[in-house]
């Protein structure tokens, strides 16, 4: 349960990270909409990492954490924000991934 928890926490930072993208050509009162979703979105992901913290090692918790929103940050910028997808991106992104994968099995 406690892992279902920390990707759930990881997707709530991909949350807070387009939310904070959308902040950007946002303008008048739905600009004070995406930064209150940035808010939320980061307390909630901060909470959830702390609570899979109880039983999964730090050591563990906060790359996955990060890698979970690294990738999908990645992810979001291309898709909504138009961001190039070159061969490196992609291979390194891949290679987060491998290394987020070798965390959870070793």
């Amino acid at each position: 349960m406690n892992w279902i928890i920390l990707i759930l926490a990881g997707l709530m930072e991909v949350a807070f990270t387009f939310c904070l993208g959308k902040t950007r050509t946002a303008v008048g009162s739905e600009r004070y909409w995406w930064w209150v979703g940035f808010a939320a979105a980061l307390a909630l992901s901060m909470y959830l990492m702390a609570r899979a913290s109880r039983t999964i090692p730090l050591g563990t918790v906060y790359p996955v954490w990060t890698g979970i929103g690294a990738v999908g940050a990645v992810v979001v910028g291309i898709f909504f924000f138009h961001e190039p997808v070159t061969f490196w991106r992609i291979f390194f992104i891949t290679m987060l991934i491998i290394s987020i994968v070798g965390l959870k099995i070793v």
